[in-house]
């Protein structure tokens, strides 16, 4: 008869999964993904190195879900200030802002999350969690479009080009040890070249027309 796990294993089982991810994303948040070694997560959880292997076949599945994990807390920052009022201007604008001032207070995990050198296949994985803050700022350019605050263009292609110019902006100030006086005007920077992305108003852009109109 094969053998079953009794509830009772079955939590203990969990509970040391959950041990295991916390410590290595502590370990992240601490020094970025080289500081987060097998041995080191071991010694967090104060379990043998070796019994790692037992809750993830590799340590690159260990990090997808600490990626995972990470992402998606910084996800919900996100939707939550998309899910604000306003204009769709003033909505990109907070999301824009709360993405990168959360990364810059968190600037190791934001670091591992956006740009540290990482294995192969930790990095494939990680690059799949930028959908969603694409699929964020798209929504929010189809919204724009369909109230008339927006020009017609393409919602994707745009939602793109918008995570794109937050990491690459990102990347240098988040690469530095500590806070730099200049972040403050970064961030007005970026969330400013972000919403102008978005083109004039369609009024605006055609004044004539505003004018048979009125």
């Amino acid at each position: 008869m094969p053998y079953r796990r009794t509830p009772k294993v079955e939590a203990r089982l969990a509970e040391t999964r959950e041990r295991i991810i916390k410590a290595a994303l502590k370990l992240v948040a601490r020094g970025g993904y080289a500081a987060a070694n097998i041995p080191a997560i071991a010694a967090e959880v104060d379990i043998s190195a070796g019994l790692i292997y037992r809750y993830f076949a590799t340590k690159a599945d260990l990090f997808n879900e600490v990626f995972k994990r990470a992402a998606q807390t910084e996800i919900d920052a996100c939707a939550a200030a998309f899910d604000t009022e306003g204009t769709v201007r003033e909505r990109l604008a907070r999301v824009v802002e709360t993405f990168a001032r959360r990364a810059l207070r968190g600037r190791k995990l934001a670091w591992a999350l956006l740009a540290e050198p990482v294995d192969p296949p930790i990095d494939v994985a990680r690059m799949q969690f930028r959908e969603p803050y694409r699929a964020i700022f798209a929504r929010l350019v189809q919204q724009g479009i369909e109230a008339g605050e927006i020009a017609p263009q393409h919602p994707h292609l745009v939602g793109t080009a918008i995570v794109g110019a937050i990491a690459e902006t990102l990347v240098g100030p988040l690469s530095a040890p500590h806070p730099d006086e200049e972040d403050v005007d970064l961030v007005a920077s970026l969330v400013a070249f972000c919403v102008q992305s978005l083109g004039p108003q369609p009024t605006a852009a055609n004044p004539s027309r505003r004018r048979r109109h009125e």
